[in-house]
């Protein structure tokens, strides 16, 4: 099991850790350590418990605002995946468009027209031609 030497508030430490967790280690301390240095530049200097007790209260604290927000995402992302189902499942029915039809009557008078216009063109056709 490795050992890490972490630096919280000045202080040094030699803590183990699992094979492969130094980073993560290292990383927690970091934080902890910013913690610290808060505390230390706002109050001074204090016994290590207390600064270590305080500085872990500040990040359990941050830790409870962040659980509390992704809590209110993952909601809201259900939410969302629910909204997203549901227009997935709608069927959407095709706008109906009504087209007006033509009046049987207006079709006869149009093909009785082209009928005599035809009758007029050969006509004249005949007297140009004679």
């Amino acid at each position: 099991m490795p050992e890490v030497t972490i630096s919280i508030g000045s202080r040094q430490f030699e803590v183990a850790c699992q094979e492969g967790e130094e980073s993560y280690l290292h990383a927690a301390a970091k934080m902890l350590d910013d913690e610290a240095q808060v505390l230390s530049d706002q109050v001074g200097r204090m016994p290590e418990a207390r600064m270590l007790l305080m500085a872990g209260l500040l990040l359990a604290d941050k830790t409870a605002s962040f659980e509390d927000q992704l809590g209110e995402v993952r909601k809201e992302l259900a939410e969302r995946e629910a909204e997203l189902e549901k227009l997935r499942n709608t069927v959407v029915e095709p706008e109906r468009i009504e087209v007006p039809v033509v009046p049987q009557a207006v079709t006869d008078g149009l093909a009785e027209m082209a009928a005599r216009a035809e009758s007029l063109a050969q006509e004249v056709e005949d007297r140009v031609a004679s």
